[in-house]
Parts: structure tokens; C-alpha cells; sequence
């Protein structure tokens, strides 16, 4: 810090001084008096309005200052030596006095000479050292590593702030007995692994088991990202990661980090940058380093990336990575465990159960529950309550799920009715077709780019599709078009994401699920990678077009029957379908009680108060999976 702010003083002291310089040679006499002409000069010496006169020679000739009778200053300059002017000086009784040639200062020679030199060079040096970020080593210090190290007082993350992945935990707590106890592996034939990689979805919590080590572990920690190796001049890359292992073995034991390692570790060959990238220069450099000819002992690597796919499978290899943690997204017990965690950090109510939570919150990450806690906290503070409510996370959750409410919107009434019915489609189908997961809350107030939404929880933890519940699925998609079409005699645009969804679900069910009699276990999907993510150049097509003309008939069949089923559901339900579209006009939202009072012919019941309401829904309505949350708009 020390070293910048001198840097930059030094360059802006450099620059005054060379122009302070500039401006006194080439203005020097311009603040002295009026510039007059010099026969101007001899008239007034002659017509006796002069009363004393100073000559200096200077490298332009003479410089003549006088001074009038009324104590005015004139300025001129004789480029010649006038004889006849003493003379005149005297006949007209002006006091004059010649002074010798002032020479310049050997401070200000040298500024002259050199100050244009000094003021380049200050300023490239002051670029140079802006381009590299100002740090240490100024503008030769490209090949500095960027990593920074923590230690033990600047780091307070353990893994007592790590929930939901004990799998995960308990893999890398093992690295930290291997460095504090070496010898208690070594005595029996193992070694230190070199490397681990952790592999799993954005917001799971790769980077904060990295920091947890940090903190359990008495070693030196160096953190830096995959994309600060890379930089615009040649061969940096490859000279910061050399730097960085020679600090790291320096240091040893201890443990790297780099985050985000896709930024250079993909596929070599691949894309249009050919062999000689400045991208895998870096990498072969840091290839090299894991697992070359001189061995890292103590020092281990970890590495954090949601896209192993694209890697280079030399930096996968045992003795680079000896192993791949997989921090997938939380179970309902780990979502509960890490909400536990955040709530730790906000003011709560007695009515706030985490388990209720954990349960109507599938598929989030742990990224999305500390935004489910934080936008809660929100919600309570807008409300100027003193601790969060459980109406707090439901509106909340409601946010996050179907996104922003947008009741400033106004609707034509034909087209509320429309959106009402067409929600009302969605969710009667969602209700009475088989392996449908429950509906949990159907609304007409735009939320976010839709007009209404219809939300549907699942009731336990999923992790796959079986072929009847994506039938069913989509069947679903297809009740909102229906419902327009049967009630309102119309089409509209809102279905439009409703039949993108549904083709791609039975084109994936034809094309790579194999659920289809007439084509069988086969996969019929084409190479869809992208030259920039580390895929192929060329696209392969292995497919006949007359096999793709079958594969386009199966999943024409799927739709039509699909529609086909929808569409007699909602005409042999007509009453119960208007009934829904009407209190959805009432109240707007309707939950999950006042649905089942429909479908059971029953008058739909109040709304609920949101306390009330938030607990009893989430007991109905237990939850789901990291298999997604389907929310049909």
C-alpha cells in the first residue's frame, strides 16, 4: 500500500514540476506588463511619457521593461541590439539600467532537458502498474501469483457453519487429520491425496467447505480464483501458477484453493483458440506442478467447479485429483439443518418450525434458503415487526417460488376471467390425474413475467421421473390452453411455455429415455455441445432422416393422447372448473384446503389468516426433492 501511494505521488510530482517548468520558460514576460510594439515603445520615450527603463539580454534578443509616469509597466522586445536607444534614453531623461543574461538554474536545466523524458516514463510506469491492479512489484510483476493467504485470525468459518452435505463434510475433515497427524496414515502405507475436487450445483456450498478447512486446519490457506491466471499478455498465466506453488512449498504443509477451476482447466484441443492458447499454456503449467517431476509434499489442491463435464480428463486423474466430492443439493433433513444455521443469525418467532420449512422448500440450495431467510427478515422489517413470522417465510417462499407479486397491474376483466380459468385447468388436471404431485397454491395476480401461477409441491424427496408420471405431467401442461379454449373460445399467447415445456419433455422421452415401444431403448439425440464450452467443432448426426421422421410420429402420438385425456377431464368437470375460476376472481389466490372443497363439490372455505394458513399448508402439502419444482404458468 505503501509502495502505491509513493508510486503515485511520485508520477503526479513529476508532471507538475515539468509543466510548472514549461509554463515559466515559454510564458515568462507575459505577466511582467502590457506587450507593446516596439516603435509603439520609441514614440513614448520620445514624447517623454517614460520614466525608467530596464534592459536584460535574453536568448530572444533584449527585454525592455518600462515603467510610465503614471506607474503603468510596458513590455517589448528588440531582437536587435539598437544603438541609437541610449541615446534617445538620455536626451529624453529616462533613468534606465541594463542587467547581464540570467542564466537558468542547474535544477531547472535538468527539468528542461529531461522533463519530457521523466514525465513518459512516469506515466507508462503509472499505467503499467493500473493494468496489473496495483500490485506488488508495479509493472514487472506480471508472473506474481494473485493468491491470497489466509490464516487463522482472519478466518472464522468451521464446520459448526457447514449443514445439509455431511457426506461431503465428512470427506474433507479427513484432510485436515491428514495434515495435523501425517504420520498416523503414513505408518500404515497411505499418503496425502494431492488434490480434490469439489463437484456440485451453483449455491450448494463448494466454496464454504473450502473456507470451513481454512478454520479447522492450523496451516497456511492460499485462495484464488480460476480466472485470475488468465490475463491479456502471453505466458502470465503459466509464470503465476509456477509462483504460486513455489510460495505454496514454501508454506508447506498446507492447502490451495482455486475457485471456479473450469475457467482453466477445460478441454485442450477444443474450441477455435487451437494448441497454442494462452488458456491451456496455463493449464499444462499447472498440470505439471500437481503431478510432474518435482513431487508437492504437504501441499494438497482443491478445487471447487459446477461443470466437471467440460474439465480435461488429465486434470481428473488420480495424483492430480485423487478425489471428487459431490456436494449435491440438501435433503429435507439437510435443508432443515441449514436453515437452522441462517436463523441462527435473525430474530425469530416462537411459531417458526424448521422442519415445516425444510418440507415446502424442495429443490432449494443452500444459496436459496439463506435468501428464503434473508428476504423473511425483509418482509418482517418492512411490517416494523421485532422478530420474523412464519407469514414472514411463507411470503417469502411465496416470492421465491412464482416470483414478485405485481398488483399494480391492471387486467381487463375478460382477461382475468381467461387467466383464471386457465390456472383453473392446470390445476383441476394436477388434481385428478395419476402420480401428480399435490397442488400447493393457485393465484391470478401476476407474479414476476407470468398472470397467474399454479404451484405444485411434491410430497417426498425425488430423484427421478418414472414414464407415468411424466405423461401425467404433461397432461398438466396442457390444461390451461384447454380450459380457454372449452370456457372462453379463444387461444392465447400464455400457453406458449406450457408447449415448449411439454414438446421438450416428450421429445426427451422418446429421444433419450427410451420409453417408447415402436423405437425402444435407443438414444436418438444428436451432439448439441457448444465449441466454446470445451465440445467438438463439428456436429455428428447419426440419425437417418427416415428414423427422425418416427422419432417426430412417437412424440406426436405422446402429445395428442396426453391433450386428448386433459381435454375430457376438464368437459366432464365443467361445474367444478367453474366454481374454481369463480373464487380465484374473489380472493385471487386459493390454497390447497379450498381446492379440496371444490373438487368434493363443497363451497370453497375463507381464505386463511397468513400465520394460520403458512403451517396448516405446510403440513398438507410436505414436500419435495432436488428433482425441481414444478410451478405451471
Amino acid at each position: 500500500m505503501n509502495n502505491q501511494w509513493f508510486s503515485k505521488v511520485a508520477v503526479w510530482m513529476v508532471i507538475a514540476l515539468v509543466l510548472f517548468t514549461v509554463f515559466k520558460q515559454f510564458d515568462r514576460g507575459t505577466t511582467q506588463g502590457s506587450q507593446i510594439a516596439y516603435s509603439d515603445f520609441l514614440d513614448e520615450v520620445r514624447a517623454k511619457r517614460i520614466r525608467s527603463v530596464t534592459l536584460q539580454e535574453s536568448p530572444n534578443g533584449t527585454d525592455i521593461l518600462a515603467i510610465t509616469n503614471d506607474d503603468k509597466r510596458l513590455h517589448t522586445t528588440a531582437t536587435y541590439l539598437d544603438r541609437g536607444l541610449v541615446g534617445d534614453l538620455i536626451n529624453s531623461g529616462v533613468k534606465f539600467d541594463v542587467k547581464p543574461r540570467e542564466e537558468p538554474s542547474l535544477l531547472m536545466s535538468i527539468l528542461i532537458s529531461w522533463g519530457p523524458m521523466l514525465l513518459l516514463i512516469g506515466v507508462w510506469v503509472y499505467f503499467m502498474r493500473q493494468m496489473q491492479g496495483g500490485g506488488k512489484g508495479g509493472a514487472f510483476s506480471f508472473g506474481k501469483s494473485k493468491a491470497r493467504m489466509l490464516d487463522e485470525a482472519n478466518n472464522t468459518t468451521t464446520f459448526a457453519d457447514v449443514a445439509g452435505c455431511d457426506e461431503a463434510k465428512e470427506e474433507v475433515a479427513e484432510l485436515v487429520d491428514f495434515l495435523k497427524d501425517p504420520q498416523k496414515f503414513q505408518k500404515l502405507g497411505g499418503r496425502i491425496p494431492r488434490g480434490v475436487l469439489l463437484v456440485g450445483p451453483p449455491g450448494t456450498g463448494k466454496t464454504l467447505l473450502a473456507k470451513a478447512i481454512a478454520g479447522e486446519a492450523k496451516v497456511p490457506f492460499f485462495s484464488i480464483s480460476g480466472s485470475d491466471f488468465v490475463e491479456m499478455f502471453v505466458g502470465v498465466g503459466a509464470a503465476r501458477v509456477r509462483d504460486m506453488f513455489e510460495q505454496a512449498k514454501k508454506s508447506a504443509p498446507c492447502i490451495i484453493f482455486i475457485d471456479e477451476i473450469d475457467a482453466v482447466g477445460r478441454h485442450r484441443g477444443a474450441g477455435l483458440g487451437g494448441g497454442n492458447d494462452e488458456r491451456e499454456q496455463t493449464l499444462n503449467q499447472m498440470l505439471v506442478e500437481m503431478d510432474g517431476f518435482e513431487t508437492n509434499v504437504g501441499v494438497i489442491v482443491m478445487a471447487a467447479t459446477n461443470r466437471p463435464d467440460i474439465l480435461d480428463p488429465a486434470l481428473l486423474r488420480p495424483g492430480r485429483f485423487d478425489r471428487q466430492v459431490y456436494v449435491t443439493l440438501p435433503d429435507v433433513r439437510g435443508r432443515e439443518q441449514i436453515l437452522n444455521v441462517h436463523m441462527r443469525k435473525v430474530p425469530i418467532g416462537q411459531d417458526i418450525r424448521a422442519d415445516i420449512l425444510a418440507r415446502g422448500t424442495p429443490g432449494f440450495s443452500g444459496a436459496d434458503l439463506a435468501n428464503l431467510v434473508n428476504e423473511a427478515a425483509l418482509f418482517a422489517a418492512r411490517r416494523s415487526g421485532r422478530v420474523v413470522e412464519m407469514t414472514d417465510f411463507e411470503r417469502a417462499k411465496d416470492k421465491i417460488m412464482m416470483g414478485p407479486e405485481r398488483k399494480s397491474m391492471v387486467m381487463p376483466e375478460e382477461e382475468r376471467r381467461n387467466t383464471a380459468y386457465h390456472e383453473s385447468g392446470h390445476a383441476l388436471v394436477a388434481r385428478l390425474m395419476p402420480k401428480t404431485d399435490p397442488v400447493h397454491k393457485v393465484t391470478v395476480i401476476p407474479r414476476g413475467r407470468a398472470l397467474g401461477v399454479t404451484m405444485q409441491l411434491p410430497e417426498t424427496d425425488r430423484y427421478s421421473m418414472d414414464k407415468e408420471r411424466m405423461l401425467s405431467t404433461i397432461s398438466v401442461l396442457f390444461g390451461g390452453r384447454i380450459a380457454e379454449e372449452v370456457f372462453m373460445n379463444q387461444m392465447t399467447t400464455g400457453a406458449s411455455n406450457d408447449f415448449e415445456r411439454a414438446t421438450h419433455l416428450a421429445r426427451d422421452m422418446v429421444t433419450r429415455y427410451g420409453m417408447t415401444d415402436e423405437l425402444g431403448p435407443m438414444v436418438y439425440a444428436e451432439n448439441e455441445g457448444e465449441v466454446f464450452l470445451g465440445r467438438s467443432v463439428t456436429k455428428q448426426v447419426n440419425v437417418s432422416e427416415e428414423t427422425m421422421q418416427k422419432v417426430d410420429k412417437q412424440i406426436r402420438k405422446i402429445i395428442d393422447e396426453q391433450y386428448a385425456i386433459a381435454r375430457k377431464l376438464i368437459e366432464d368437470n365443467q361445474d367444478k372448473m367453474h366454481a374454481m375460476a369463480k373464487a380465484l376472481l374473489e380472493w385471487e389466490t386459493i390454497d390447497s384446503d379450498q381446492i379440496e372443497d371444490i373438487m368434493s363439490g363443497k363451497p370453497p372455505r375463507p381464505p386463511k389468516d397468513w400465520t394460520t394458513a403458512s403451517a396448516k399448508t405446510a403440513d398438507v402439502t410436505p414436500p419435495a426433492g432436488p428433482d425441481g419444482t414444478p410451478a405451471t404458468v
